[in-house]
């Protein structure tokens, strides 16, 4: 769905993005990943010509987004960012209506849009004659969801969109953003500093520094097989912990043949093993369960880390 093919862009002479280049497929979620200043959200603003690249081609969908008008490229984009970018002086009812009412959408065909984004987002209705600042920053970031799906755009681009957030809020956002269907069938890129978000969200991450990527892959493929010591540094400090969550039950061999294991606790084979883990030690009456699914893991592990 998206492609960048060789995309440079620099500032007063010094390079911000270097001859970067990486395919993000439909329907999949890609991160860009790395720390501030490695040039990631440049590389995202270029994709919706936010910033104009000084060399390379960015496609969508097979169409360079240079052949085309600057306002029809952002019509079939959805953008988030952080602190949700709303318009202060915009009720929220007339920022999440800003596209549909470019678009000049019938009013009854916005309106019952609006409703279904905001149930699905478990925002009340009393929300929408109130002004950004009226709300708290997990509801702010919820209608600047809604507003980049009301007109059902194919691409998301999304730039540090709950950096903002305390833990707790993030944590519920990152659920509802899982398992929400309109970004199911979207092509997203997400810009983070967060190690962990970049694990619980990505289909794939691009880790970033100084302007390059310095691996693609998906959230295991770059835990375990990471190309050179940056890759190794840059996870290690989250590392058991993003371990378990790539791992899924059908990897730890021991368990794969254990049917009444999964039945007993509504696991399947995809459950991922740090879900399996929470879920297990809320009950501590299951301790043998759990010890044995950690000796699992830990034999698991020792094939795994290079």
């Amino acid at each position: 769905m998206i492609t960048v093919e060789s995309v440079s862009k620099s500032f007063n002479g010094k390079k911000a993005v270097d001859t970067i280049s990486f395919q993000a497929d439909d329907k999949e979620i890609l991160v860009l990943l790395g720390t501030s200043g490695s040039g990631k959200t440049t590389m995202l603003k270029m994709i919706n010509r936010l910033i104009e690249a000084d060399s390379g081609n960015i496609f969508i969908d097979g169409k360079n987004i240079h052949s085309q008008k600057v306002e029809e490229l952002r019509m079939g984009i959805g953008f988030v960012m952080q602190h949700s970018g709303l318009f202060p002086h915009y009720t929220i009812q007339q920022n999440i209506a800003v596209v549909p009412d470019l678009l000049k959408w019938d009013k009854k065909k916005t309106a019952g849009k609006i409703q279904e984004l905001l149930h699905k987002l478990h925002l009340s209705e009393d929300i929408l004659s109130r002004f950004p600042h009226e709300l708290s920053g997990g509801q702010q970031q919820r209608a600047g969801i809604a507003r980049a799906l009301i007109a059902g755009p194919p691409i998301l681009l999304m730039d540090e969109p709950f950096g903002a957030l305390d833990n707790i809020t993030k944590a519920d956002i990152h659920s509802e953003f899982k398992s929400l269907e309109e970004l199911k069938s979207k092509t997203i890129i997400l810009v983070t500093h967060d190690v962990q978000e970049a694990f619980e969200l990505g289909h794939k991450i691009a880790l970033m520094d100084k302007g390059k990527i310095i691996q693609t892959g998906t959230p295991k493929e770059i835990l375990y097989q990471p190309e050179n010591n940056f890759v190794k540094d840059f996870f290690a400090q989250n590392r058991l912990l993003l371990e378990y969550k790539v791992t899924r039950l059908k990897d730890v061999k021991s368990w794969s043949d254990d049917r009444g294991f999964y039945e007993k606790f509504q696991f399947s084979e995809h459950t991922r093993f740090w879900d399996a883990l929470q879920q297990l030690s809320v009950d501590m009456i299951h301790s043998e369960d759990y010890e044995n699914l950690i000796k699992a893991f830990n034999e698991y592990r020792k094939f795994q880390i290079l």
